[in-house]
């Protein structure tokens, strides 16, 4: 099993450098299984935005690079979840530290419009600001 970093995924998705984009491809298509760090995602999702990919753009993007039959991502289940977060509103990057924190019986943060946002969806652990 490899592992890949967040550039040779980014260039997959973006195609911005057509021979990094082949090579990118070449990795992806190999047999062999292809492993991403839950921290590669994050770094990649805020990649893709600043590169002005839209939220929902963002999530079909990585939930294509992850339906790839040899792709396995770091804690797949949360990595889904949130995706489907992300996808009704939240930042993935918030969607993902809920995500990683779903034992925990709540998540405080500075931020009123995540808690505002999580609250709206039904989001577990409960945010709070304290």
């Amino acid at each position: 099993m490899i592992a890949l970093d967040t550039n040779v995924l980014a260039r997959f998705l973006l195609r911005d450098d057509p021979a990094q984009y082949r090579k990118a491809r070449s990795l992806l298509e190999r047999e062999a299984e292809c492993w991403i760090p839950v921290t590669v995602i994050l770094e990649l999702a805020w990649v893709l935005k600043s590169a002005g990919v839209p939220r929902r753009e963002m999530a079909e993007k990585l939930r294509g690079v992850l339906a790839l039959a040899n792709v396995r991502p770091q804690l797949p289940e949360a990595v889904h979840v949130a995706l489907r977060w992300a996808e009704k509103g939240l930042d993935l990057a918030d969607a993902l530290h809920l995500a990683l924190s779903s034992r925990r019986t709540e998540f405080h943060s500075f931020d009123a419009s995540l808690a505002k946002r999580a609250e709206k969806l039904g989001v577990t652990p409960v945010v709070s600001v304290p």
